[in-house]
């Protein structure tokens, strides 16, 4: 059986990929990535795949039984036809099954909500492809907070504007597990699944930050409109607003859902306290 990871270049993708081969050997798993030399160091077969050509996946997909669709990370409006091209070309060379990486969040009334109806129609796609298919729906990954951690470090503070919401954690390396137990699993067919863990607050956060590395930081809650400026500023208008609409979301409760991990998995979700300690342990 082969399997196919698209976007294999990518931190989520190299992850699904690095857990396949423990699970089916490398032999078996195929990294596609738009740009191949990107992803050589993986130590899979990799193979060329550029979202807008359709004939790329139609070569890139010749004896794949099953793909895994990272989702795009393209602007909304070229999401849904950058992701049809794989559908269509999996339903044309053969390819018996699709799992797709979809999101949590707001789905109207929110910055982050375009791409949030992006992925729900990708999701739509491809339950009515006729593949086997399997959706994940992945949480706010923990990873950017820690990778942030000296600006936090500089400012003294965690500064956002989802005030007392809950916000469901995990980690590229939850993922990469909870995505190969699906792509090889056929138990799993025919479900959504939200892939995330324990929900916890800002202020949460930031004490298990501290306790993890030995930081003296606070929680200090700002208003959406002074947080998405500064966001607009500090990243620009597209980007900034994403990430005021996720915050935003958080405070809302978009992000405080009920967890499938252990359905997909067999196993519990890290805690965020174990999921940092884990980064910390991989990057010292």
């Amino acid at each position: 059986m082969k399997i196919a990871v698209t976007s294999a270049s990518g931190k989520l993708g190299a992850s699904i990929v690095k857990h396949l081969i423990k699970e089916i050997g490398k032999e078996n798993v195929i990294g596609i990535a738009r740009t191949p030399e990107k992803a050589t160091h993986l130590g899979v077969e990799i193979r060329k795949g550029d979202y807008n050509n359709k004939s790329d996946f139609e070569i890139a997909l010749q004896g794949v039984n099953t793909v895994l669709l990272v989702s795009g990370m393209d602007e909304p409006q070229k999401r849904i036809e950058q992701h049809r091209n794989v559908i269509e070309a999996a339903k044309k060379i053969g390819v018996a099954k699709i799992v797709y990486t979809s999101i949590i969040g707001a789905e109207e009334n929110n910055a982050f909500s375009p791409i949030v109806q992006t992925n729900r129609q990708t999701e739509k796609d491809i339950r009515e492809s006729d593949l086997d298919w399997v959706i994940g729906r992945n949480g706010i990954y923990i990873e950017p907070d820690l990778e942030y951690l000296e600006t936090y470090i500089k400012e003294g503070e965690i500064r956002n504007c989802a005030e007392n919401g809950k916000c469901a954690y995990t980690s590229r390396v939850e993922l990469g597990y909870a995505y190969a137990k699906m792509l090889i699993e056929n138990k799993h067919n025919g479900n959504t699944y939200n892939l995330v863990g324990e929900a916890i607050t800002q202020t949460e956060l930031t004490n298990y930050i501290n306790k993890v590395f030995d930081t003296k930081l606070v929680f200090n809650p700002v208003s959406e409109k002074d947080y998405l400026e500064e966001r607009k500023a500090a990243l620009g208008d597209f980007i900034g607003t994403v990430i005021g609409g996720i915050y935003q979301g958080i405070k809302e409760g978009a992000n405080d859902v009920a967890s499938d991990f252990e359905k997909a998995t067999g196993r519990k979700h890290a805690t965020p306290l174990e999921m940092m300690k884990e980064l910390k342990l991989n990057t010292n």
